[in-house]
């Protein structure tokens, strides 16, 4: 546990993020929809009116620099405490503290970075300090609370989101960090437009990632005579060569992309299906968990309105395993692309549902006595197997022959489509219902 004041540092070897970091609202970038003049969390903060709160947002959009902030303003005891260091002992020693301070009429305003990092019994010893005001707690994390927040604890929190940082902020950011006596003003740097909005576009929305890759573009960049820093295209090649893409493979965003994919396969959009998918496979996603997501929806959503779609689908996940990456993303897009535009139907996942519901819901019925094999005298002698028709001795392959139990004698679980191929399968099944149906 630290006290705020380290967020003071100004050290000349600090990063250049920590050395710019904002001291006051008004040197913010960003959040407008937070921040702006009249807006709650403004008005929350210069009034040090502060109740217990989550930042939520991708890293780099201002999370710690608020706490910060608020660290400058309020009255308070503030207390900055991280998830990644600290456990049961160094809660309770903060809690027995700040009971004491309140007792004294003191508030203390508690500031957690990475609470998702908390695991349950750590989250429940901040729920009664919370509830009777012993503490304000300050939560930041880059995960969806709903999933990584104790339900009690995050009813009692105001959640305010954070988001990406737009490509203007972060182009003020970065003209401000070769400006200012903190960043590179004391130096004479050479730096064009065009470079400064490629800083800005890699960065992706991340204030943190934007000054650390014109860090390092300054850093690697050539001295003239003069003394001037000279940032060559060259130089900025290799500081921007790779996105920094936000993407947690276990994480919320994980579960928005591969649904993204479904979503667009489903809606026939190949082309937002391929961009989501190689978003995944960039963000470092394993291609067999990609391939396994297509294999279900080849039979989820086409079906038996194209059956080939479930071998592309499954010759993918060979190719992916057989490759590997990067070779095998064009499989993968192969097989994307195909699925998309394939007919579709989701008869066959309908069918499974409503049988699970029935199976699930009502009694477990036996199977019917035609339809079960007689291995022994006495199971034939109770009649196992008694009236079963083979339907390769007919003619047309049919009998009339009942397989469903008494209690779902009518039921229809797989109802085809008049998509693709299905439609074949429609027509034949409608006629043999009705063949069955004809005295």
């Amino acid at each position: 546990m630290e006290q705020m004041s380290l967020f003071d540092d100004r050290k000349i070897n600090a990063p250049l993020a920590s050395r710019l970091r904002p001291e006051c609202l008004k040197d913010f970038v960003g959040q407008e929809h937070l921040l702006g003049e009249g807006r709650m969390l403004r008005q929350l903060i210069e009034r040090d009116q502060i109740s217990s709160m989550i930042f939520w947002g991708p890293p780099g959009v201002g999370k710690t620099t608020l706490a910060s902030i608020i660290a400058g303003r309020t009255k308070a005891d503030f207390i900055n405490f991280s998830a990644v260091t600290s456990g049961i002992k160094e809660i309770k020693e903060v809690m027995h503290q700040a009971e004491a301070s309140r007792m004294m009429g003191i508030r203390t305003v508690l500031f957690v970075d990475e609470i998702h990092r908390f695991n349950k019994a750590q989250q429940d010893a901040f729920l009664p300090f919370v509830e009777k005001g012993s503490i304000i707690l300050i939560g930041a994390t880059t995960e969806n609370p709903s999933f990584e927040v104790n339900a009690a604890l995050l009813s009692r929190c105001k959640v305010f989101v954070l988001r990406a940082l737009e490509e203007k902020d972060l182009l003020h950011l970065l003209k401000h960090a070769l400006e200012s006596p903190n960043g590179f003003g004391n130096q004479r740097i050479r730096m064009t437009e065009t470079q400064l909005q490629a800083v800005a576009q890699v960065a992706n929305g991340d204030a943190r990632m934007a000054l650390n890759t014109l860090e390092m573009a300054v850093l690697n960049g050539d001295l003239d005579e003069n003394g001037t820093i000279i940032v060559t295209d060259e130089g900025m090649e290799q500081c921007i060569s790779r996105k920094s893409l936000l993407y947690d493979k276990n994480g919320e965003e994980h579960y928005n992309l591969i649904s993204a994919l479904h979503k667009s396969m489903r809606n026939s959009d190949p082309d937002a299906a391929v961009y989501w998918m190689q978003r995944m496979l960039e963000g470092g996603e394993n291609p067999l968990y990609i391939a396994r997501r297509l294999i279900r929806f080849a039979s989820e959503d086409i079906g038996l309105a194209d059956s080939q779609a479930l071998g592309i689908a499954v010759a993918a996940y060979q190719a992916c395993h057989f490759n590997g990456m990067p070779e095998c993303d064009v499989n993968l897009a192969q097989a994307v692309v195909y699925l998309s535009m394939a007919p579709k139907s989701n008869a066959l996942y309908v069918a499974c549902e409503e049988s699970k519901k029935d199976i699930r819901t009502m009694r477990t019925e036996p199977v019917p006595l035609q339809i079960c094999n007689a291995p022994t005298k006495l199971m034939e002698e109770l009649n196992y197997g008694k009236g079963y028709a083979y339907a390769h001795d007919y003619e047309d392959k049919l009998t009339k022959m009942q397989c469903l139990p008494d209690a779902l004698r009518d039921k229809e679980y797989y109802r085809p489509t008049a998509q693709g191929a299905e439609k074949a399968v429609k027509e034949r099944l409608d006629a043999i219902k009705e063949w069955k149906r004809t005295p």
